[in-house]
């Protein structure tokens, strides 16, 4: 398989090395955790020559006599070469029971730069303040954005590419498979595996079938607004006997496994978190196709999608923004940074383009206001809104 490097990605764990802090890079299963990490320690070997590397591999045979967290830390310990600068990586470290009281052990001695990978079934962003008790930071893995797709497939016409990555999506141990077939059911596979190991074993659901229907609602509804309430009468009356306490709690087990992530409304006007209903996008449209297929297909609703995940991927925080009785797609705020945008299909019809900018010219303050949509053209101006091409956009 064709590897593609990251380098933002790269350069956030190279702004980190040396930090006391456990450093866990989380993400979806198959989004290129593990090959993020052999990067990063290729890249490390050549600037760092001479800094002393401890690599653990788990997938690896060799590193089956560790998976005791005894012999975990006697390995380290006598791999550790005094007056160096230890760096120590351990790539799907769920492997090991009890690996939390090696690492915590090692991360108190104060003589490592620790580096970790494992299964979000194990490592879910709920669980690790109980798992370790030094500081941690984690360096979230998104899927393939639609720029990684293009480096990796080669650039050529944006708007065909565009389509494709829409309906392939970003996981990119599907790229290989010629047959359409072939790389649906990798898609289906991995999505399984998150579903039936990382949550319903994990949780010792006994209602999966709730889990599933619930996550194929969500696909089917990203960028509607949503309750647990709404939700569970929609599934009730469906004939899936759940409760919107079930749901709700659902939806959190599926969000801290990265299936989705959780978008919540904010009003422009009082400046304030709204709590009462919340949009959720899915982490891959692709995963979207291969579930789904082309059923109660709304392209302008993908597009939304894309653009949630893009927005969180550059590090954003990101709200749908609620103004008066109209919404803003999404209210996007980094650092001082603010950013209003919509994101639409076509704007070529006058009552759609009126539709989308209405909101944005009724926010009185001078942050960026942004339309972005398959205009096929150059970027242009109106009204001091700015209105680009979303393929365009997505490279940059």
């Amino acid at each position: 398989m064709k590897l593609i490097e990251r380098p933002a990605l790269l350069d956030r764990l190279s702004d980190l090395r040396g930090t006391p802090d456990i450093k866990i890079i989380t993400g979806i299963r198959r989004s290129g955790k593990s090959q993020l990490m052999k990067d990063y320690i290729d890249r490390i070997r050549t600037v760092e020559p001479d800094v002393n590397i401890i690599v653990i591999d788990y997938v690896n045979l060799a590193f089956e006599n560790l998976k005791e967290y005894h012999m975990l830390y006697r390995y380290i310990e006598d791999h550790t070469i005094s007056g160096k600068d230890n760096i120590l990586f351990i790539d799907e470290v769920q492997m090991c029971p009890g690996f939390e009281l090696a690492v915590n052990s090692l991360h108190a001695s104060g003589r490592y730069d620790i580096y970790l990978t494992g299964s979000n079934a194990f490592l879910l962003s709920n669980d690790l303040a109980t798992l370790f008790t030094g500081r941690f930071l984690e360096i979230h893995v998104f899927p393939f954005s639609f720029r990684e797709f293009r480096d990796y497939f080669g650039e050529n016409d944006i708007d065909l590419q565009f389509d494709d990555y829409v309906r392939k999506g970003g996981l990119p141990g599907s790229y290989p498979y010629r047959n359409e077939r072939d790389r649906i059911a990798y898609i289906q596979d991995v999505y399984g595996t998150i579903i039936n190991r990382d949550l319903v074993q994990k949780y010792r659901l006994n209602d999966a079938q709730v889990l599933g229907h619930l996550a194929d609602y969500l696909m089917d509804n990203v960028s509607n607004l949503n309750s647990p309430n709404r939700i569970s009468n929609t599934l009730n009356a469906n004939e899936v006997a759940t409760s919107h306490v079930t749901v709700g709690r659902y939806i959190r087990y599926l969000c801290n496994a990265f299936v989705f992530y959780d978008v919540k409304r904010y009003d422009i006007r009082g400046k304030k978190y709204l709590e009462t209903s919340d949009k959720y996008y899915l982490c891959d449209t692709g995963i979207r196709f291969a579930q789904l297929g082309t059923r109660n297909m709304d392209f302008g609703r993908m597009y939304e999608n894309i653009v949630a995940i893009d927005l969180l991927r550059r590090g954003y925080e990101v709200y749908v923004g609620k103004l008066y009785e109209k919404e803003v797609d999404f209210v996007a705020l980094r650092g001082s940074e603010k950013l209003y945008i919509q994101v639409s299909d076509n704007i070529q019809d006058p009552r759609t383009f009126q539709r989308e900018t209405e909101p944005l010219m009724k926010i009185n303050d001078a942050y960026p206001k942004i339309i972005l949509a398959r205009t096929h053209h150059e970027e242009t101006d109106y009204e001091g809104i700015r209105i680009i091409d979303l393929p365009t956009w997505l490279i940059h």
